[in-house]
This record gives structure tokens, C-alpha cells and sequence, in this order.
């Protein structure tokens, strides 16, 4: 806290102190609240609603709705919202982020905001992190909007279409963050407006925002469709990965090092770059990939697919760890995300890593994909008009919320003093010495009947644990990726006296760890961290998952110098000093530099994780103004708009493109290539050729372009005559249009992608590979564009009266990047079995048996059917 803080507060303190009166206008409604029937308080939201047709705003009516919602909650609910939760709820109202500890009641804190900003009929969407999360609470927190009127409706996975559509009809809707963006994706490739789910995007509340908007926004949303390319080369680069040597370099190349001439010395086929997650080969490596492929030169350039699937392969061999980044199941390789430690079924890492990976596992290699639609979390969210968010941790990524999503952060004080201590981390030379301390701190702890939660990094580790447990005979459950099933009952139990939970990431859970009476008394919930996140916000949230609601608790994390954190970020000076110091084997150190060491190296990962955020946003704003582009022109077919215009204006750059191609007024028109410009235009109008005669002579470029717009516009009049009524050709046109919209922007999407991951090496050229990028994608627009109009009229000039044209998609979708980590649940059959002695369906009053059942039941004895279905 520097000087200005101390003398005047923290920014979050100002604001808070400021928000306080409107609290305490609330409360003050308490008693009035308390006298009304269950009718009058059901009836305050039409009340409310004609306030605000009067004119008056939702700040006008705060007070008084967040009221409503207070006592509406303590009658249906049986939870009266504390102070602390209507000040989190003013802040969400405000488009702000609430951080607000873990246990603090955050989900019934969202009902206050949601409420109020549903009235203006808009609706209002409550962002989960899973279906499980948005089930539970549209039907807990949605209870309290229903008593007052107000619909209710939640999104999950398994829905259809029209599902959908019903559950963002109303007034507030429950939903995850990957399911809101694809909906959004799916929206601008329907070909019918009846086939879009969305409405406008008001106003969302984002719980666990910082999950949300900054560790999953460095991947974008992407649906895709089936890509040509064979499979066969990720097998036959995997085979090769095995054979080549993992070697080592004296040194990082850095400009400095060539300035001085330093000459770094490599040692194997290829080097690894942990920090950086790179592999690169050696000159040696790229003599024996040579040799393996029969190259003449690696490097040419009809060899990039080669060179791509064989890095990737290293990649994978080095870089990507099974049961930590993935497991393996039922013959399939499984994304394990990385900040919740939950397996994501149907997601895949983009790129080819994921079929190098499924190349190295020996599992069924699927076909790469293409991508037909995609879209960052940062730009999709920020098209909300109005957006919120609450967490248990954003303060340290407060930077990145103010930058990228217009948003401050304020810290919501807590209900009750914060019991739970903080002890310093215990640091160990090894692993195996820290593996040992931690096993007798549980089993000490354990003996007193205190719980205990171990919060790993891994699954790998976990199940480390879980074996050197069992050899001590403490009981103990596990909870990581591998049993998702079990997660929610595992948590819940996780504070029963003497329980030993392993978690693999506990951040983002979402369910509340109880304290009964015993375990209370044994001093609470005991957190230990078996290895430090690259994130200081998830390792605040495993500690903030004890101590909730004033309860006693404690935390220490424990360390080793082995530990990938310290051993790729730790300074190596340090690492030595200790080394040298002889600590004898098992004994703890503990320093101040290595606290300082170890907060150092995580701000620098999260420096260089907001650096890879901010990249990715930069990239995909170049994307967003063409998305939105696209998406306009969109929207005015599904809409039924009148796109004789756009058709008309198109007509007329197809001319004057081809006259500017094939004339110059710098040379007389007798000299004019003619022969090209019919070629160039009557493949796109087939109109009347045009050839000079002396009539022409002096005639000028403008003057030829104004002939050839009239007589272009006279032949698609004549086309439109061929047409009965008027309607049938503006649907044409409708139809066209979608088609080679959709068609061409996707290869655009598609082409842009691979643009993004060659422009890199513009770099070494010593130029900004963004610069080039722009550059290249504004070109690359233009010519879309003009692909668009050319084929359009191509088309339309061409077509038939007797031709059937049909709205239709592009392509087929095959899956997405990010299908929700949840299991698919059996479908259930809603026919009706009909039994001998029912009532025939067909109403005739007689039983089934005797009537249109009596072929089937007059069979002989031993072949008695089954009772057949509806």
C-alpha cells in the first residue's frame, strides 16, 4: 500500500464508503417490506414496472427493488441478503466486479441486480462456469424471481434450438460462458431469423469472472466442420519423435549474444524450451529428419507440413504430459483444464497437437478440423451493453479488467472477520522431502479429528498422495479430472470432522465446504498446497476455501527448490545460495527471499500469461470489425429485408471493376482492350459484348463505365421480368447472397487463421508481425469482398425461373473447440407403453388385447410379446 493509499484508501475502500447510504436505504425498508401480504410484495414488480414507463430510471427504483428481493429471499428461501451482499449487489448493478470472499453468499447476491435490471424487459443473463452450476441455480435463486413474476430459464448442453430460444425468452437466464458463445456463433450461421436463440445482449452478471474473462480468454470459441487432410503423417512424425535425442544448449540466443559474436553450442536433435513451452531442432535433429523423409532441404517451403507436424510431435513427446494435461479414455484423448483440473469432453487443442498427442497415445487419430466460425471471450463480451462480474479473487488481475474490459474491481468487505491464519510457506530442498513433510502434517492433523484439504497441481500428484496415505492408513477421498462425478458430494463432505479431501485445482468448485460442530472445535478447515500456481489468484482461492463466514481455519503451502515454478522461474542465483548452503536432508527453510522468489516468478508468469491475452485480442480485433461486417449483411437477409440495393451497388462495382482492370484514359479508346474487358465482364453479366466503333471516338473511361452500368441494369430489370411477382426474386436474392456470403467468409476465417500462424516470421525480417498482419487481412478483406459481389451477381444474372433455390448451410458443423464438461445424460423416452388391458388408443372403448392388439396377443403362449409402445 503506498502513501496516497494509507493517507486516503484504497480505491475499493472510496467506493464502497460512498455506496454505504444506498445500504443503508434499504435496510431501512426492512420494516415496510415486513408488513406486506405475499400478494402486495408479488404485486411490487408491476409497481415497479409502470414507474419505470412514468420515465424514472432503474437507479430511481434501486432501493426499493433490491427491498423487494431482500424479504422475497427471507420468505422463500429462508436467507436475508446481509449489508455486505446488497453492497456487492449496487457494485454488479454499476457494470462493476465485486470481489467478494469465498462463503460470502454470492450466488444470492446476484438475485438483487438480476432483479432490477430485468424489469426493463431486456433480459438478463447470469453466466455459470458449468451446466451443473447453471442448473442449480435457476432453480434455487430462480425461485425468488418467480414468486415475483418474472420467468426464469436456464441453458445446458443437451438443448435444442427451440429449448433454447424459450430459455432466452426469459426474463433472466441461467447459462455457462461456452454455451452464450456458441449460441452467438450458431445465431450468425442460422439461415432462418426463427433459427436464432438470442436476443439482445443487455446486461450478464459473469460469476467466477475472473475464470471466465481471463483463464479461459486465451483460447478463442471456435466451431468447425471437417477438414481433407489425412491423419498418416502425425502417426509417421510420432515414430520419428521416438528416435530423435532430446539434447541441450549453452545458452538462449538473444540479440546480444549475436552483437557480441558468442557462439552457443547445441548438443542432441532438438532443444526444449520449458519456459516458452518451444521446441526446436539442431542442426543435427534436421539432418536426421531429412534422411527419414528423403528431404533435399528441409526448410523449403513445400516441406511446411512436414516441418509443423514434426515439431508438433516433439511437442507433444516433451511439452504435454498425460494425466496432467490430458488423459486417456476409452480409446481417446481427453483435455484436462488446467485451472479447475476438470476433464473438457469434446474439446481439442487447436493447431494438430491434439492428433500429434493421440499419434504419441496410440489412440484412433481424428481428422484435423476447419474453422467455420470463431470469436474470443474478450470481444463477445464486450458486446454486452452492460456487464458484471463477482469473484472470491480479481484484485491482482485488476490491470487486465480496467484495459480489456472497461471494468474496475471492487473489494466487497466480509460479513464476518476473516479467523482463518495464513501460515508462511514451508520450503524443502526436494520433493521427496517435501512429499514426506506434508504426509505427517496430515497425519498429525488427522489424529486431532481437524479436516484437512490438499489442494495438487496435478493428477499425477494426487494420486502420489493417495498412495502414501494409504501405505500410512489414513483414510481419504480424491477428487481431480478422473472422478468429475463425484465432485460435488466429495467438496460438500470435505469439512467433516477428520475428513482428508486431495483436490486436484479446487478454484471455481462452486459448492461450500460446511463445518459441523466437532470439526470447528478441532480448529476448522486446514488448507495445504502441495506446489504454488503460476497464478497467485488460484492459489487465494484454494486458501479462500476455509475460513468462511468468520470460521477458524489455517493454510501453508509447501515448496520445494525442485518444484517447475521455482526451477524455470526462480532466480538462479538464489537457487544456488541454498543449494550451498548444505541444509541438512528433511529440515524446512525458510527465508524472506524465497517468499519474495516465489511472488516474483508468479507475477512474471502472469505478466507473460496477460502478455499472450493481450496478443490473442489484438490479433482477433482485426477479425471482430469484419465479423461485424459480415454479420450486418447477415442479419439483413434473415430480417427479410429488400436487398435489391445491395444487389443493384454490387452490379455496379462488378462493372466499374472490370472497366478499371482492362481502360485507361491515358491511351486513346481505339487502343482499349475490349477483347479482355468482355472476357473479364460477360463471364459475370452475359450481356451484350462491347466493341469500339467510331461513335466511341474521344470517349473517355468515365463515360464507357456509365454505358455499361445502364445496360448492366437494363439486363437484370429484363431478369427480374422473368420473375412473377416481385417477391419470389427478392428472396432469390435473399438466398444467394447467404450462400456466398457464408461460403466465402468461412474460407476467409479459415485462410486468416493460417495467415495468423505463418505471419510470425515476418519477425525476423525486423518487422511487426501485427503491422504485417493488418495489413495482410485488410487485403485479404477486400478481395473477399469483391469475391462476394462477383459471385452474386455471377449467379444471379445466370439463374433460371424453373430453377429451385433453397436457404441451405454452408458447411456441415462438427463439433467446437469447448463442448461443456459435462457428461451426456441418457436420453429418456417420453412414448407410452400400451399393456393387453389399457384402453386402445384407437378410443374405441375396448381393451387393447381386443381390439388393434388381438394379432399380437393371439400368438401362441410361448412367444409372448412385448408390450409394444406409442
Amino acid at each position: 500500500m503506498n502513501l496516497m493509499e494509507k493517507l486516503f484508501g484504497t480505491h475499493s475502500e472510496r467506493e464502497v464508503k460512498a455506496l454505504w447510504p444506498k445500504v443503508h436505504e434499504i435496510e431501512a425498508m426492512r420494516p415496510a417490506m415486513l408488513e406486506l401480504s405475499d400478494e402486495e410484495l408479488k404485486g411490487q414488480t408491476e409497481k415497479l414496472k409502470a414507474r419505470l414507463a412514468n420515465g424514472e430510471t432503474l437507479d430511481d427504483i434501486l432501493v426499493e427493488a433490491f427491498a423487494t428481493v431482500r424479504e422475497t429471499a427471507r420468505r422463500v428461501l429462508g436467507m436475508e441478503h446481509y449489508p455486505v451482499q446488497l453492497l456487492g449487489g449496487i457494485v454488479l448493478h454499476q457494470g462493476r466486479i465485486a470481489e467478494m470472499r469465498t462463503g460470502e453468499g454470492k450466488t444470492l447476491v446476484s438475485t438483487c441486480p438480476a432483479y432490477l435490471n430485468a424489469l426493463a424487459g431486456k433480459g438478463v443473463e447470469i453466466v455459470t462456469v458449468n451446466d451443473y452450476l447453471a442448473k442449480r441455480d435457476a432453480e434455487w435463486m430462480g425461485s425468488v424471481h418467480e414468486f415475483l413474476g418474472l420467468t426464469v430459464g436456464v441453458v445446458l448442453n443437451q438443448m435444442t434450438s427451440e429449448e433454447r430460444q424459450k430459455a432466452y425468452g426469459c426474463d433472466i437466464t441461467y447459462v455457462t460462458n461456452n454455451e452464450l458463445g456458441f449460441d452467438y456463433l450458431r445465431d450468425n450461421m442460422a439461415i432462418y431469423k426463427h433459427q436464432q436463440v438470442l436476443r439482445e445482449l443487455d446486461y450478464c452478471i459473469i460469476d467466477e469472472v475472473d475464470s471466465v474473462l481471463i483463464d479461459e480468454a486465451r483460447t478463442p470459441l471456435i466451431i468447425s466442420g471437417q477438414s481433407g487432410k489425412s491423419t498418416k503423417l502425425y502417426e509417421v512424425c510420432s515414430i520419428l519423435a521416438k528416435q530423435l535425442e532430446r539434447g541441450e544448449a549453452s545458452g538462449e540466443f538473444t540479440k546480444m549474444n549475436a552483437i557480441m559474436g558468442e557462439e552457443i553450442t547445441e548438443t542432441g536433435d532438438y532443444i526444449v524450451d520449458e519456459k516458452d513451452k518451444t521446441v526446436n531442432l539442431t542442426e543435427q535433429g534436421v539432418g536426421k529428419v531429412e534422411k527419414f523423409f528423403q528431404l533435399e532441404n528441409f526448410a523449403d517451403p513445400q516441406n511446411l507440413e512436414i516441418q509443423h507436424c514434426v515439431i508438433l510431435a516433439l511437442r507433444a513427446k516433451e511439452l504435454m504430459h498425460r494425466d496432467k494435461d490430458y488423459v486417456v479414455k476409452d480409446d481417446e484423448v481427453l483435455i484436462v483444464d488446467e485451472f479447475t483440473g476438470r476433464i473438457m469432453p469434446g474439446r481439442r487443442f487447436s493447431d494438430g497437437l491434439h492428433q500429434a498427442i493421440e499419434a504419441k497415445e496410440h489412440v484412433n487419430v481424428k481428422r484435423e478440423s476447419k474453422t467455420l466460425a470463431t470469436i474470443t471471450f474478450q470481444n463477445f463480451f464486450n458486446k454486452f451493453r452492460k456487464k458484471a462480474g463477482m469473484t472470491g479473487t480479481a484484485l491482482t488481475e485488476e490491470k487486465e479488467f480496467r484495459s480489456t474490459y472497461m471494468m474496475d474491481v471492487i473489494a466487497i468487505p466480509t460479513n464476518k472477520p476473516v479467523a482463518r491464519i495464513d501460515h508462511n510457506d514451508a520450503v524443502y530442498k526436494t520433493k521427496r522431502e517435501k512429499f514426506k513433510a506434508v504426509v505427517d502434517e496430515i497425519k498429525e492433523t488427522h489424529a486431532k479429528g481437524q479436516p484437512v484439504l490438499v489442494g495438487t497441481i496435478t493428477i499425477e500428484t494426487s494420486e502420489m498422495l493417495s498412495g502414501m496415505l494409504k501405505r500410512e492408513g489414513i483414510p481419504h477421498t480424491v477428487l481431480n479430472a478422473k472422478y468429475h462425478e463425484k465432485e460435488a458430494e466429495i467438496v460438500a463432505g470435505a469439512g467433516r470432522h477428520g475428513a482428508v479431501t486431495i483436490a486436484t485445482n479446487m478454484a471455481g468448485r462452486g459448492t461450500d465446504i460446511k463445518l459441523d460442530d466437532e470439526a470447528r472445535a478441532a480448529g476448522g478447515l486446514k488448507i495445504i498446497g502441495t506446489e504454488r500456481h503460476e497464478a497467485r489468484r488460484i492459489d487465494n482461492q484454494l486458501r479462500g476455501r476455509s475460513g468462511r463466514q468468520g470460521d477458524p481455519g489455517e493454510s501453508r503451502f509447501y515448496i520445494s527448490l525442485e518444484d517447475d515454478l521455482m526451477r524455470l522461474f526462480g532466480s538462479e542465483r538464489l537457487m544456488k545460495m541454498f543449494t550451498a548452503l548444505g541444509v541438512p536432508e528433511g529440515e524446512q527453510i525458510e527465508h524472506k527471499m524465497l517468499t519474495n522468489a516465489i511472488e516474483k516468478a508468479q507475477i512474471k508468469i502472469e505478466t507473460n500469461n496477460f502478455g499472450i491475452r493481450e496478443n490473442l485480442l489484438k490479433y482477433d480485433e482485426v477479425n471482430n470489425d469484419q465479423r461485424e461486417v459480415i454479420y450486418a449483411e447477415r442479419n439483413k437477409v434473415l430480417n427479410g429485408d429488400n436487398m435489391r440495393e445491395t444487389v443493384m451497388h454490387m452490379l455496379m462495382n462488378v462493372v466499374e471493376r472490370a472497366v478499371n482492370r482492362t481502360v485507361s484514359d491515358d491511351i486513346p479508346a481505339e487502343k482499349w482492350d475490349f477483347e479482355e474487358l468482355n472476357r473479364s465482364l460477360l463471364t459475370l453479366i452475359p450481356m451484350q459484348p462491347v466493341f469500339y466503333t467510331d461513335e466511341m471516338k474521344g470517349i473517355k473511361k468515365d463515360e464507357l463505365t456509365h454505358r455499361l452500368k445502364e445496360a448492366a441494369t437494363k439486363f437484370y430489370e429484363a431478369k427480374e421480368a422473368e420473375f412473377p411477382g416481385g417477391e419470389q426474386i427478392r428472396e432469390i436474392e435473399r438466398v444467394i447472397l447467404l450462400k456466398v456470403i457464408d461460403a466465402k467468409w468461412m474460407n476467409h476465417i479459415d485462410d486468416m487463421e493460417q495467415l495468423r500462424q505463418g505471419i510470425g516470421l515476418q519477425g525476423y525480417g525486423q518487422r511487426d508481425p501485427l503491422v504485417e498482419y493488418k495489413m495482410e487481412a485488410y487485403d485479404m478483406f477486400t478481395a473477399m469482398t469483391e469475391s462476394i459481389e462477383e459471385e452474386t451477381i455471377r449467379v444471379l444474372t445466370h439463374i433460371r425461373v424453373e430453377q429451385k433455390v433453397e436457404r441451405e448451410p454452408a458447411a456441415k458443423v462438427t463439433g467446437t473447440n469447448r463442448d461443456d464438461s459435462v457428461a451426456k445424460t441418457p436420453v429418456r423416452k417420453t412414448v407410452q407403453k400400451i399393456y393387453p388391458n389399457d384402453p386402445c388408443p384407437c378410443g374405441s372403448g375396448k381393451k387393447f388385447k381386443q381390439c388393434h392388439g388381438r394379432k399380437l396377443y393371439s400368438r401362441a403362449q410361448g412367444d409372448k410379446p412385448q408390450a409394444p409402445v406409442l
